[in-house]
């Protein structure tokens, strides 16, 4: 017995000096949530924003599920000068349905891009064409994303905000579409593993490496993007959105990443399967960073994201079974503090999930005093519903850590059709 209570102790000890580091890093983060920006809202533009944007939409094969991108971008104002869909001779009806767009708005414009030159990666390298095709007059550059499905306002909002705050980039987090029970499941595990290594949307990060961005909404002042040469610098990344925005904060710029919920939703993938396969394998951000910082990276997940649920069951059965050590006792209680965080910070980030209203009936009665012309009719509390598997989502939290290290140790050889060279991970 006193044999076992030591490996116990061993192995307690062992969690809490791998964890406790991890956790007081994670505490740092989560503490400068109640100061972050408030999300951005739609805006009516000023005459002054008068043709100040030109929007670049990166396509291939995606008539699926561009024309909501489409019609949302249609609805944007004046202060949109053109809308360039950069198409990588997509062979599934996409053009057509830009050309149709085009008939009713003449904003939009559809070009080709050029074959894609060794090195690039095709979403940077057809963003990187729509720049040069674009006005050299409009003082920003808009890159959205064929997924995204823009809120009429989204880009005065931006606009307003990065001219307010001096920002010279700004992207957003959307709030997500999710529709199958799998990803509603695996999806909330896989966005965690960006929450608990980066600041909070709305905050400034303490360094250019710890920059994070967005390319489904991604705005940058012409200018900055001219200085940096393009998309060049982000050619061969497949995170090309996070390396060029720390390319450009490391070149003195003020970047920002705000949440973007209110202004713009996404569906991204079709079920668990693709989300593990497509946005699993571009999570460890490996093109952006330091091997160092993978693997710091690594070692935060696994401490606070992998290892609590798995930890605390193993910990909390041995303190069942009998008398444990003092070390056992604060390991449990480490590892269910980080449950307990994981738990709350679900409720944290359910405003970024489209969710369904539920009416309700009044608790007046119908011959209560109301409004001319309500009389009688139901009200509405505004609550919101999501299905019970995003409230499972915790128990994917290992799976998803696992996915990070399966896409950190490899290199995507298949993106969005397009096939690419084996590299070294």
């Amino acid at each position: 017995m006193s044999y076992w209570l030591t490996v116990q102790g061993a192995i307690a000890i062992a969690l809490l000096l791998i964890q406790i580091p991890a956790a007081f890093i994670l505490l740092s983060r989560l503490l400068k949530g109640p100061s972050r920006r408030p999300p951005v809202e739609p805006q009516t533009p000023t005459p002054e924003m008068l043709a100040a944007v030109s929007v670049v939409v990166p396509t291939l094969n995606e008539a699926k599920r561009i024309l909501p991108c489409l019609s949302g971008l249609s609805r944007q104002s004046y202060e949109v000068r053109e809308i360039i869909v950069v198409d990588s001779n997509s062979q599934d009806g996409t053009p057509e349905l830009v050309k149709t767009a085009q008939q009713q708005d003449p904003r939009f414009r559809l070009i080709t891009d050029d074959p894609l030159p060794s090195g690039w990666v095709g979403r940077p390298w057809a963003l990187h064409n729509g720049f040069l095709y674009s006005s050299e007059q409009s003082k920003w550059f808009l890159g959205i994303d064929a997924d995204t499905q823009p809120t009429p306002g989204l880009v005065a909002g931006l606009v307003k905000i990065a001219e307010a705050e001096s920002y010279d980039l700004v992207s957003l987090s959307p709030q997500f579409i999710l529709k199958y029970p799998g990803e509603w499941w695996l999806q909330p595990a896989l966005l965690m593993t960006l929450l608990y290594r980066f600041d909070p949307s709305g905050t400034n990060p303490d360094s250019p490496e710890r920059v994070m961005a967005n390319g489904q909404c991604f705005l940058c002042r012409r200018s900055v993007l001219a200085q940096v040469g393009g998309y060049i610098s982000a050619g061969s990344s497949f995170c090309d959105d996070v390396t060029l925005a720390r390319n450009i904060a490391s070149a003195g710029f003020k970047v920002g990443f705000l949440d973007g919920a209110r202004v713009l939703k996404v569906r991204m993938y079709e079920g668990a399967a693709e989300t593990w396969k497509e946005w699993g394998r571009s999570l460890d951000l490996k093109d952006a960073s330091s091997k160092a910082q993978v693997w710091g990276d690594l070692w935060l997940l696994l401490s606070v994201q992998g290892i609590p649920l798995l930890a605390s069951l193993v910990l909390l059965s041995w303190r069942l079974l009998g008398n444990v050590s003092a070390p056992v006792t604060a390991a449990l209680g480490l590892n269910l503090f980080l449950l307990t965080i994981r738990i709350l910070l679900l409720f944290a980030i359910a405003p970024s999930y489209e969710s369904k209203s539920i009416p309700q009936q009044s608790l007046e009665t119908k011959h209560s005093q109301a409004p001319p012309g309500n009389e009688g009719k139901p009200k509405t509390f505004g609550l919101s519903k999501l299905p019970f598997y995003f409230y499972l989502s915790p128990l994917a939290d290992p799976l998803a850590v696992l996915r990070i290290f399966l896409s950190a140790i490899s290199a995507p050889t298949q993106w969005r059709g397009r096939n690419y060279p084996t590299r070294q991970g």
